[in-house]
């Protein structure tokens, strides 16, 4: 499983992420977890607004934070 957080690395992509290893750990799950800051790649998954949350190549949230639960019923359908 990979999951990228795509955002310039401001507070909100940095509690997107916290958030996202949380439920990989509650969950017991492993995953490459990669930040994309690059501007130009967000066009690659049709994200306008960040931060956006990307898992297994789908964008499951954009503009906004996904919380933790959010997450975790996200990864349990992929488990």
């Amino acid at each position: 499983m990979e999951i990228k957080i795509l955002g310039t690395g401001c507070p909100k992509c940095r509690a997107l992420e916290a958030n996202a290893r949380e439920a990989l750990a509650e969950l017991g799950l492993e995953a490459a977890v990669t930040k994309v800051t690059d501007i130009n790649r967000f066009v690659d998954y049709d994200v306008m607004t960040t931060p956006a949350l990307v898992i297994d190549e789908e964008v499951v949230a954009a503009g906004r934070v996904a919380t933790k639960e959010e997450i975790k019923e996200w990864l349990s359908g992929r488990k």
